[in-house]
């Protein structure tokens, strides 16, 4: 089978044969510099890769090379936050059984669970080492009842991480007749069923790299739902 575009092909790869052999693939400059050439993302798509398709070239060891789309402090911190996972943290609820009208549910988060989550992208190479680091601090729970017959404590809905580094107050003997830091009060029974109670944290993500490179990446909210069941306060009369 013939391909009458194969000879232009091989031409050029032939093109590009000569230039390296005309500097004897310099084998004469071993530990000086190396060749450098395309990577690509497995899941790049054909319009990138297009965007990368210069054919590899010496450089000598030193900083990397002056080229477009390079490796940079930028391109590591995008690959360490490709890799990095937060955990989707489940809030601490009192009562731990069923829930009061009108009085507060108290939600909180330790400190032991709002760790910052960080990784690390290294390049070490041609007399040259590079990397970038990515770290994702919680900054914030946010409360969504699952009914508009509650109120969130605070009002908007939205507890901060505390000078000690958790967020809100874990309930404890003696508190019942305080207003908690951080929760919800329903207002109506939830009957035979229950309320979907959603806490989600916002972590706010940025990268530092090599010779003081740094920036924010997109931030990202994560949590779990938990099912709340919200009864009367039963009273007898005499």
């Amino acid at each position: 089978m013939h391909d009458p575009g194969a000879s232009d092909i091989v031409r050029d790869i032939s093109d590009e044969n000569e230039g390296y052999a005309k500097d004897h693939y310099h084998e004469d400059d071993k530990g000086k510099g190396m060749y450098w050439t395309a990577q690509y993302r497995d899941d790049a798509s054909l319009a990138e890769m297009m965007v990368c398709d210069r054919p590899p070239f010496w450089a000598d060891n030193a900083e990397p090379p002056d080229v477009p789309h390079a490796i940079s402090p930028e391109i590591l911190a995008g690959l360490a936050y490709e890799r990095m996972k937060v955990p989707s943290l489940k809030a601490k609820l009192a009562p731990a059984g069923a829930s009061k009208v009108n009085l507060p549910t108290w939600v909180w988060l330790d400190r032991s669970q709002l760790e910052p989550v960080s990784v690390t992208a290294t390049l070490a190479v041609g007399g040259f080492a590079m990397s970038a680091t990515t770290t994702a601090k919680p900054v914030r729970l946010a409360i969504r009842p699952g009914t508009a017959d509650a109120r969130t404590l605070p009002a908007g809905g939205t507890c901060p991480v505390g000078g000690g580094g958790a967020i809100g107050e874990p309930f404890a003997a003696g508190k019942a007749d305080r207003t908690p830091p951080c929760g919800v009060t329903y207002l109506k029974s939830s009957g035979d069923a229950a309320y979907r109670l959603q806490t989600a944290v916002t972590w706010d993500t940025a990268w530092t790299g090599t010779g003081g490179a740094g920036g924010d990446l997109p931030d990202g909210t994560y949590g779990q739902p938990q099912d709340v069941q919200v009864r009367e306060i039963q009273s007898v009369n005499r």
